[in-house]
Protein backbone atom coordinates (compact mmCIF):
# COMPACT_ATOMS: atom_id res chain seq x y z
CA UNK A 1 0.00 0.00 0.00
CA UNK A 2 1.21 3.51 -0.34
CA UNK A 3 -0.23 6.84 0.66
CA UNK A 4 0.40 10.30 -1.03
CA UNK A 5 -0.83 13.45 1.48
CA UNK A 6 -0.96 17.20 0.58
CA UNK A 7 -2.63 20.12 2.51
CA UNK A 8 -3.28 23.38 2.06
CA UNK A 9 -4.35 26.17 3.91
CA UNK A 10 -7.22 28.60 1.98
CA UNK A 11 -8.23 31.84 2.76
CA UNK A 12 -11.98 30.85 2.14
CA UNK A 13 -14.65 29.76 3.84
CA UNK A 14 -15.00 25.78 4.00
CA UNK A 15 -19.03 25.97 2.38
CA UNK A 16 -17.24 27.97 -1.30
CA UNK A 17 -14.19 25.65 -1.26
CA UNK A 18 -16.50 22.79 -1.04
CA UNK A 19 -18.85 24.32 -4.39
CA UNK A 20 -15.28 24.32 -6.26
CA UNK A 21 -14.58 21.18 -5.58
CA UNK A 22 -17.66 19.51 -6.40
CA UNK A 23 -18.44 22.02 -8.78
CA UNK A 24 -16.37 19.09 -11.57
CA UNK A 25 -18.06 20.59 -15.01
CA UNK A 26 -15.69 23.68 -14.45
CA UNK A 27 -12.82 21.91 -13.34
CA UNK A 28 -11.78 22.97 -17.42
CA UNK A 29 -11.11 26.28 -16.03
CA UNK A 30 -9.12 26.23 -13.44
CA UNK A 31 -7.79 22.28 -12.34
CA UNK A 32 -4.06 21.45 -14.34
CA UNK A 33 -4.26 17.77 -12.95
CA UNK A 34 -7.88 16.93 -12.77
CA UNK A 35 -8.43 18.27 -16.60
CA UNK A 36 -11.53 17.41 -17.14
CA UNK A 37 -14.61 16.24 -14.64
CA UNK A 38 -18.22 15.21 -14.71
CA UNK A 39 -20.87 13.59 -12.14
CA UNK A 40 -22.11 14.52 -9.04
CA UNK A 41 -20.63 14.27 -5.40
CA UNK A 42 -23.03 11.55 -4.45
CA UNK A 43 -22.58 8.19 -2.79
CA UNK A 44 -23.41 5.68 -5.22
CA UNK A 45 -22.21 8.19 -8.05
CA UNK A 46 -19.89 6.97 -10.61
CA UNK A 47 -18.01 10.24 -11.60
CA UNK A 48 -16.00 10.46 -15.16
CA UNK A 49 -12.44 12.49 -14.49
CA UNK A 50 -9.55 12.88 -16.59
CA UNK A 51 -5.99 13.85 -15.16
CA UNK A 52 -3.02 14.60 -16.95
CA UNK A 53 0.02 14.70 -14.43
CA UNK A 54 3.60 16.36 -15.67
CA UNK A 55 5.45 15.07 -18.92
CA UNK A 56 2.45 11.88 -18.76
CA UNK A 57 -0.24 11.44 -21.62
CA UNK A 58 -4.16 11.84 -19.99
CA UNK A 59 -5.80 9.09 -18.18
CA UNK A 60 -9.52 8.35 -17.53
CA UNK A 61 -11.34 6.60 -15.11
CA UNK A 62 -14.43 6.47 -13.60
CA UNK A 63 -14.13 6.03 -9.85
CA UNK A 64 -17.17 5.65 -7.42
CA UNK A 65 -18.25 7.94 -4.72
CA UNK A 66 -18.37 6.75 -1.25
CA UNK A 67 -18.74 9.95 1.01
CA UNK A 68 -19.65 12.94 0.07
CA UNK A 69 -20.31 15.39 3.56
CA UNK A 70 -21.06 18.44 2.21
CA UNK A 71 -18.24 21.28 3.78
CA UNK A 72 -16.02 18.02 5.25
CA UNK A 73 -15.25 14.98 3.09
CA UNK A 74 -15.47 13.63 -0.37
CA UNK A 75 -14.17 10.26 -0.70
CA UNK A 76 -14.19 8.14 -4.03
CA UNK A 77 -12.46 4.35 -5.01
CA UNK A 78 -11.16 4.43 -8.64
CA UNK A 79 -9.96 0.97 -10.28
CA UNK A 80 -7.88 -0.85 -12.81
CA UNK A 81 -10.14 -3.30 -14.43
CA UNK A 82 -10.91 -5.40 -11.17
CA UNK A 83 -10.22 -5.35 -7.49
CA UNK A 84 -6.94 -6.24 -6.50
CA UNK A 85 -4.93 -4.99 -9.82
CA UNK A 86 -4.72 -1.54 -8.94
CA UNK A 87 -6.98 0.41 -6.28
CA UNK A 88 -7.27 4.12 -5.47
CA UNK A 89 -9.02 5.32 -2.57
CA UNK A 90 -9.03 9.52 -3.51
CA UNK A 91 -10.28 11.97 -0.40
CA UNK A 92 -10.53 15.40 0.45
CA UNK A 93 -11.19 16.56 4.01
CA UNK A 94 -12.09 20.07 4.34
CA UNK A 95 -11.46 21.85 8.23
CA UNK A 96 -12.66 24.99 8.97
CA UNK A 97 -9.95 27.01 10.81
CA UNK A 98 -10.34 30.45 12.23
CA UNK A 99 -8.42 31.74 9.04
CA UNK A 100 -10.45 29.87 6.51
CA UNK A 101 -9.95 26.23 5.14
CA UNK A 102 -7.68 23.82 5.86
CA UNK A 103 -8.08 21.11 2.76
CA UNK A 104 -6.76 17.62 2.81
CA UNK A 105 -5.66 16.15 -0.57
CA UNK A 106 -5.39 12.35 0.07
CA UNK A 107 -4.78 8.63 -1.71
CA UNK A 108 -3.96 5.33 -0.79
CA UNK A 109 -3.06 3.17 -3.29
CA UNK A 110 -3.00 -0.50 -2.61
CA UNK A 111 -3.49 -3.50 -4.89
CA UNK A 112 -0.78 -5.81 -7.29
CA UNK A 113 0.74 -2.95 -9.50
CA UNK A 114 1.39 -0.08 -6.71
CA UNK A 115 3.65 -2.22 -5.09
CA UNK A 116 5.71 -2.83 -8.47
CA UNK A 117 5.39 0.93 -9.57
CA UNK A 118 8.17 1.68 -7.08
CA UNK A 119 8.58 5.63 -7.33
CA UNK A 120 6.62 6.38 -10.48
CA UNK A 121 3.70 7.21 -7.95
CA UNK A 122 6.14 10.02 -6.35
CA UNK A 123 4.41 12.62 -9.54
CA UNK A 124 1.14 11.96 -7.95
CA UNK A 125 1.96 14.16 -5.38
CA UNK A 126 3.39 17.06 -7.72
CA UNK A 127 -0.26 16.80 -9.19
CA UNK A 128 -1.98 17.18 -5.59
CA UNK A 129 -0.06 20.00 -4.87
CA UNK A 130 -0.65 21.32 -8.35
CA UNK A 131 -4.56 20.74 -7.75
CA UNK A 132 -4.25 22.35 -4.15
CA UNK A 133 -2.32 25.84 -5.47
CA UNK A 134 -4.98 26.18 -8.40
CA UNK A 135 -7.96 25.12 -5.60
CA UNK A 136 -6.09 27.61 -3.23
CA UNK A 137 -6.70 30.39 -6.05
CA UNK A 138 -9.75 29.68 -7.29
CA UNK A 139 -11.94 29.73 -3.92
CA UNK A 140 -9.49 32.81 -3.15
CA UNK A 141 -10.39 34.50 -6.00
CA UNK A 142 -13.86 33.59 -5.70
CA UNK A 143 -13.86 34.71 -2.27
CA UNK A 144 -12.27 38.22 -2.71
CA UNK A 145 -14.79 38.85 -5.49
CA UNK A 146 -17.72 38.51 -2.97
CA UNK A 147 -16.33 39.96 -0.06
Amino acid sequence: MRVVETNVKISAPVSLVWDVLVSFDRYVEWNPFMVKAAGRAKPGERLAITLRQSGARAMSFKPKVLVADPGRHLRWIGRLLVPGIFDGMHEFILTETGRGTSFDHKETFSGVLPALMGSKLDSTALGFEQFNQALKDRAESLHSATS
